[in-house]
């Protein structure tokens, strides 16, 4: 077999290093650099090995399958920027389009949900089915089932294994788990049109329920037998806890730089959507590159999508987003657009540090925000990262499924048009 050298892919604490035919890959840890990240200098694969074509065979799969080493850039190498909505003119598209070639594992997900939480205690079983009832996009578990059927067929596979839906129920399990304990933390009342846990039965239930809910899925994790992706699932749960702490530590800091602001936006979004996708890929046992790449996928998309978020905190009403505009600069959580208009106007700088002490501050604050191009800025950002998650799934076969991905980065987009 020939070997595929490649640079290593920093994020995070975790530096992945690959080699052979792709069949397997190990992982060592380390601490990444700030400033690279910021640059934009992360993870690119060593483009100077010249293209070559790899076999790659296991018998409980199948006949060998041929595919190609060229990284995206090469097998696209004049590619504009794919993502300008300012020039598209697009249809509205919609998560029920998008998801529609996999709605039928998502019904199969929203059956078992409920069931495999555990019945253990009736007032934790209450508080789960009180969220799940709730709805929800389901994006990250429908990111599970779209990566892997898009994978599958690299390998041969003809349907998806049990690892890949009970994956997909974990990922599920533990974003409701980080919502529960995210709305104790923020003190919402609201979630998803509904009462939240912590509100209908109290902060102490609502903690426990969130705790067994992350034990529960740990649980079901380690079942899988699949060390790769217990280290990857498992370092998410960690990754929680540490956007949690790096935002409470730097609350009303003005000198907030970006990359740190990245880093927290990672820890506490794309952490999560980046293990959904490369677990996915992992259990479509595609080669090492591949499950990089939709890897690098789901951490650029997961980025473009907080990014967002954070826009709409300004640009949004009450109404669309069930909480007062601008409710994240209320409580000193600085986001791109702030960041961005501190470098603008240092009246900013004033108003923020006294932490909206006099009346109207805060509609000032916004205002200001809003006037000196931090909206427009992170928008740039948004769809910087939204251009990357695009060209990551140049590694995948045309397909439906790759093709719902691709829309589902410029659907995000498309809330802030």
């Amino acid at each position: 077999m020939t070997a595929v050298a490649c640079n290593n892919l920093e994020f995070g604490r975790t530096r992945f290093d690959f080699s052979a035919c792709g069949c397997s890959s190990n992982a060592s840890f380390d601490r990444f650099s700030v400033r690279n990240y910021a640059k934009g200098t992360v993870g690119n694969v060593n483009r100077s090995h010249k293209a070559r074509k790899l076999f790659c065979f296991r018998p409980e799969i199948g006949p060998p399958r041929m595919f190609s080493t060229k990284t995206p850039e090469a097998l696209l190498p004049d590619t504009p920027p794919v993502l300008d909505l300012k020039k598209e003119s697009r249809s509205p598209a919609s998560l029920t389009n998008l998801f529609e070639g996999v709605a039928e594992d998502l019904l199969t997900l929203n059956k078992n949900l409920q069931s495999i939480v555990g019945a253990e205690n009736p007032v934790l079983m209450s508080a789960a089915e009180q969220i799940f009832g709730a709805g929800g996009k389901r994006m990250r578990p429908a990111l599970v089932f779209l990566v892997s059927r898009a994978t599958k067929e690299i390998v041969g596979l003809k349907e998806l294994t049990k690892e890949h839906r009970r994956l997909a129920e974990i990922i599920e399990m533990i974003h409701t788990a980080s919502l529960i304990h995210d709305d104790v933390l923020d003190e919402s009342d609201m979630r998803r049109g509904k009462e939240t846990v912590h509100q209908l039965y109290g902060t102490r239930v609502a903690v426990l329920a969130g705790d067994f809910m992350f034990a529960q899925s740990s649980w079901y994790l380690a079942n899988l037998e699949n060390l790769e992706v217990i280290k990857l699932i498992s370092q998410v749960i960690k990754d929680f806890a540490s956007g949690e702490i790096k935002q409470a530590s730097s609350l009303f800091d003005c000198d907030l730089q970006l990359e740190e602001y990245l880093i927290k936006c990672y820890y506490k979004t794309a952490s999560l959507i980046a293990a959904s996708t490369k677990g996915a890929a992992i259990f479509s046992r595609v080669d090492s590159y591949v499950s990089e790449q939709i890897y690098q996928y789901g951490k650029n998309f997961g980025l473009s999508f907080q990014v967002v978020d954070d826009i709409l905190d300004f640009t949004q009403s009450a109404e669309q987003l069930g909480k007062p505009a601008g409710s994240d600069l209320a409580k000193g959580n600085l986001t791109a657009p702030v960041i961005f208009a501190l470098e603008k106007e240092a009246r900013l700088r004033d108003i923020i540090e006294s932490e909206f002490c006099d009346t109207g501050s805060l509609d000032e604050a916004v205002g200001i925000v809003k006037s000196c191009g931090g909206i427009q800025r992170a928008q740039e950002l948004a769809r910087e990262k939204a251009n990357l998650a695009v060209q990551n799934l140049q590694c995948l076969p045309p397909s439906s499924f790759r093709f719902a991905l691709e829309e589902l980065v410029k659907y995000n987009l498309e809330r802030i048009k």
